[in-house]
């Protein structure tokens, strides 16, 4: 299991070559909560972005994310459905339950790196309530419903 903020920022390289192609700046996410792909910036003065399907990834290391060669790299030509962080990203987005409790705001995710399912979040109740309480975890099941407000999820029962 993996969360996004241990990936953003992480090189992706070559198996082949060993050659860095880029670097993770975002995840790509299904409209029904999964994780399709890695975005990846590349370039040195003028960075393009392009996308990694979590399927063409060979490897999910500490330092790097592993591809058997450049050709898993594909030009964006259309934005995502969904990304974590860029374009009115799902950070920050109240998530409810499905019973209509607000849970918190969506800090971070965690899923299967294999299959892309993502399976809990990460939430905040702000700066304080953090230091004070800490982060909290919820695990879910079942896709999410994703809205421009808010997203609402099935929360697994202990």
């Amino acid at each position: 299991m993996r969360t996004f903020s241990l990936l953003k920022g992480l090189p992706v390289y070559e198996l082949a070559s060993g050659q860095k192609l880029g670097e993770v700046c975002d995840v790509s996410i299904s409209g029904n909560g999964s994780v399709v792909g890695l975005l990846v910036k590349k370039g040195a003065f003028i960075k393009k972005t392009f996308q990694v399907k979590v399927d063409q990834v060979s490897s999910f290391g500490e330092d790097g994310v592993m591809v058997e060669d450049k050709s898993a790299l594909e030009r964006l030509e259309t934005e995502p459905e969904y990304t974590f962080e860029h374009n009115e990203g799902l950070a920050g987005r109240k998530l409810l339950s499905k019973e209509g409790e607000q849970l918190g705001l969506l800090e971070d995710v965690y899923f299967m790196e294999e299959l892309g399912t993502i399976v809990g979040y990460e939430l905040t109740d702000g700066f304080f309530s953090d230091i004070a309480n800490g982060k909290r975890v919820i695990k879910t099941s079942g896709p999410p419903a994703i809205g421009k407000d808010a997203i609402v999820v099935t929360v697994k029962s202990r």
